[in-house]
């Protein structure tokens, strides 16, 4: 054994998942550790070694990761590992040789443990063990813990969004018989001091829902007969979600459609009720009345506090330590409210509303909204799909449409939506089409895969539809779906195409830093994400649009390992976040929306930030490496 000196369990302590570890358990591996010294160019591991023998943790120098095959840069080095991190993670615990060639980038010492203590350490502690089998997503729960820590001054104690909703159910559900009478049930809630009764049948399945304000409306208001059966008088239509459903779940339902309360069931019968009230007792603005206040506005500057309230809504969220996917959903959602009642009030003010014309066309989300992905800083990308009429012409219907869209854009602009500076809106004849003429407009672009048609492949093929006739855009959706995955020479030009944008992984230094020595999160972090998913997605005829659900579809056919996914995920959803703090700290100085950008500086990032974003930005190269190997770029 080795003698341990302080400065050895300092240094540890000072980095994951180590700072973690149980003191005895930290001691134990320190005194197994060996001191390596390799010269500049010395290979460390190589894949003709045969199987991984020792993990290694780099205290001084720094370590190139070279793997031929990736061609994820101008040079063979795809991988660079500083002080603090450890490798070869996946080779030691698959018991294989590495795939990359490890090779000292300068004169650089490693402490070394032999692989049987590696994997008695796995077995001592947790810590360790949760951090070699999930990497990036246990980095990225130390970094939410310091956000949270960052952002706990300005937020409330909130209910975590997180929790499974059988967490949030307070007591068994108090029922009534179909059959009761509204006097029973009135008398009932009353007694019980509840503000909903569901009525149930003899297994336990619900039937109907009275709440409070459908006493006033159906009850008082027309003096209903109090001895017929409440049945008559409950609502039908339920909400419901199963207890494994997340409280964030049961919010967005609550906010989409107005309602108070989410059934919570199971095998089909009813086992709780989750109300607002148990969801944001504690938070300063509700997401249900935030999303009333959109609903019942009238005018734009009740929209524009709509606007405010969302911003401030995720705000408060980061603060709870809402994770980045479900916060983006949070966002998108909140803005396609805002947006459909842009919408609505424009049609009732044109003297197209409760005609046909005004039911011939639907309102499309493109981009980040698109893919549910809206952050804080986002301008308008939309379009609109339309059918002609009998006795009209596809010019005519566009005309029309046009001076409806313009005013919608120009209101967006007004509430926060900056309108977008390539006029990717619906207010432009080039993107105001019948459903024919998109079919055309695809078609050309696959057919002749031009810089422009990649372009525009890649901002229109995330459409989603958002107000009116649905189902135009998922014809649209079910066309594009088979006509690319049938077109691989189009899916290698995207491949191609995407493949100019890198990861910003420098040799030297960290990162490879633009102007002011700032890094673009949204270009060379999101983007390589995006457009891989969405080759991916085409390919395998996933109709998503969400990057998210888009890579998770794909996954079986591209046959790609459950963790390798994940990784990519947990890399995506990272860049979000920081994306998300970036312009809410920009926003906190007071800027304004049509100034936010996606520009960092990494030397102001923790430690710990660096680091993740560091591996964040190597998972996008793997995902990128994948690319090249299907597409052979």
């Amino acid at each position: 054994m080795t003698n341990i000196h302080a400065s050895q369990l300092a240094f540890f302590a000072e980095h994951a998942p180590f700072d973690r570890m149980e003191s005895a358990h930290l001691v134990w591996m320190v005194e197994r550790m060996r001191l390596a010294y390799y010269a500049e160019g010395d290979v460390i591991v190589s894949p003709e070694q045969n199987t991984a023998n020792r993990f290694l943790v780099i205290k001084q120098g720094m370590v190139h990761g070279e793997q031929n095959v990736a061609h994820a840069a101008e040079s063979d080095t795809w991988l660079e590992l500083a002080e603090g991190e450890c490798f070869p993670l996946g080779a030691l615990l698959a018991h294989r040789p590495v795939a990359s060639i490890y090779r000292a980038g300068t004169d650089t010492f490693c402490y070394e443990l032999p692989v049987e203590d590696f994997q008695t350490l796995l077995g001592m502690s947790a810590p360790f063990s949760d951090f070699c089998t999930r990497r990036i997503a246990n980095l990225l729960e130390h970094s939410k813990q310091v956000i949270q820590a960052q952002y706990s001054h300005s937020s409330v104690e909130q209910q975590s969004l997180a929790s499974p909703l059988s967490a949030l159910i307070r007591r068994e559900p108090i029922t009534c018989s179909p059959q009761a009478t509204v006097r029973e049930v009135l008398q009932k809630m009353h007694e019980s001091r509840i503000g909903s009764m569901v009525a149930v049948d003899e297994v336990g399945r619900p039937l109907g829902i009275l709440t409070l304000p459908d006493v006033l409306e159906r009850v008082a208001l027309p003096q209903t007969d109090l001895d017929q059966a409440v049945i008559t008088i409950m609502s039908k239509q339920l909400t419901t979600l199963s207890p494994q459903a997340l409280a964030y779940e049961a919010a967005l339902l609550m906010a989409k459609q107005g309602f108070r309360h989410v059934l919570v069931i199971e095998n089909e019968r009813l086992i709780g009720l989750v109300t607002e009230k148990d969801l944001f007792a504690l938070q300063r603005v509700g997401l249900r009345q935030i999303g009333m206040t959109i609903r019942h506005a009238q005018h734009v500057e009740a929209l524009q506090q709509a606007a405010t309230d969302i911003r401030n809504m995720a705000h408060n969220m980061m603060a709870q330590g809402v994770a980045a996917e479900q916060l983006t959903q949070f966002i998108s959602t909140f803005n396609d409210l805002l947006t459909v009642r842009v919408i609505e009030l424009e049609l009732a003010r044109s003297e197209y509303n409760n005609t046909p014309f005004a039911e011939c066309f639907c309102w499309m989300a493109l981009g980040s909204e698109g893919r549910f992905e809206q952050t804080l800083s986002t301008d308008q990308d939309n379009a609109i799909i339309f059918t002609v009429p009998d006795g009209m012409e596809a010019n005519q219907v566009r005309t029309q449409l046009l001076l409806i869209a313009k005013r919608i854009n120009e209101t967006l602009a007004l509430c926060g939506f900056p309108l977008c500076k390539g006029e990717i809106m619906a207010s432009n004849p080039k993107w105001c089409l019948s459903l024919d003429e998109w079919k055309q407009a695809f078609a050309n672009w696959i057919d002749h895969g031009t810089p422009e048609a990649l372009l525009h492949a890649s901002i229109f093929f995330d459409f989603r539809s958002l107000f009116g006739k649905q189902e135009l855009a998922e014809e649209l959706r079910e066309w594009l779906a088979k006509v690319a995955s049938d077109n691989t020479r189009f899916l290698h030009q995207m491949a191609e195409n995407a493949m100019r944008i890198r990861p910003p992984l420098g040799l030297v230094r960290d990162f490879v830093v633009g102007k002011e020595n700032k890094l673009d999160l949204k270009l060379n972090g999101i983007t390589p994400f995006v457009d891989a998913v969405r080759i991916f997605s085409l390919a395998a005829g996933v109709t998503h649009t969400s990057t998210l659900l888009r890579l998770r579809a794909s996954a079986e056919k591209l046959k790609i390992h459950p963790s390798e996914i994940e990784a990519w995920l947990d890399a995506f959803l990272f860049i979000q976040v920081l994306r998300m703090r970036h312009h809410d700290e920009e926003k906190t100085k007071g800027m304004s929306e049509a100034a936010l950008n996606n520009l960092i500086d990494p030397e102001q990032l923790n430690e710990l930030d660096r680091r993740i974003l560091k591996e964040a930005f190597r998972q996008a190269r793997k995902l990128q490496a994948r690319l090249s190997l299907e597409y052979h770029q």
